[in-house]
Formats: C-alpha cells, sequence, structure tokens
C-alpha cells in the first residue's frame, strides 16, 4: 500500500492510497471539510466524508502528470517505471504543481 497527502494551497485536503490489489481511495480530511471556506479539490471530489474508489487512479491526480518525453525523462532519471503512474505522481507532485494542488508521500 501507498498512500499521499493531498493538499489544496498549502492546506491539506485529504488521503490518496493505492491499495496492494491495485484500488485507489481518496477522502477528505475531516477539518478540510469542516472548514467552510474550503472548496472541493475538484468537480469530481465534491466535499464529502464518504471515500471515492477506482480501479485506476483517478484521472483528476493522473492529468497532473507530464506525458511524451518528459514523462519518459522522468521516469528514467527517477527510475519509475512508465507505467506507475501513482509512483510518477508521488516522485512529481510534491512541489511546483500546475494549479492548487500539491500531492505528498507518506
Amino acid at each position: 500500500m501507498r498512500q499521499a497527502e493531498v493538499y489544496a494551497n498549502g492546506v491539506l485536503a485529504g488521503l490518496l492510497t493505492e491499495s496492494d490489489i491495485g484500488e485507489y481511495i481518496f477522502r477528505y480530511d475531516d477539518a478540510f471539510l469542516l472548514d467552510d471556506n474550503q472548496s472541493a479539490i475538484s468537480l469530481s471530489f465534491p466535499k464529502s466524508g464518504r471515500e471515492f474508489h477506482s480501479d485506476a487512479l483517478f484521472p483528476f491526480f493522473f492529468n497532473m502528470l507530464s506525458e511524451g518525453t518528459n514523462k519518459a525523462i522522468q521516469c528514467q532519471t527517477l527510475k519509475i517505471d512508465e507505467r506507475d503512474a501513482f509512483g510518477l505522481l508521488l516522485a512529481t507532485a510534491h512541489t511546483d504543481t500546475i494549479g492548487a494542488i500539491t500531492v505528498k508521500k507518506i
């Protein structure tokens, strides 16, 4: 199992998990849910106390990844299999992302 904290504008928004069987789970942090000043991180993840489940990395997070030559260079440099989208997300989405969301491995 691999996990990451998801931040929105530097505020802990939730937890993203890749289970041992390859299922992906996103759950909002309780404090983030209770804060009326915080918006949902995406329309695909409305603020809710429920868990969101997927058999593949959620498109919202997958779209944070590089593509093409940039992806190949990142994977080669970081020694990550190009098919390991979650591993690439953990390695590259902790700083300097496009947008308000960052992902930090825990």
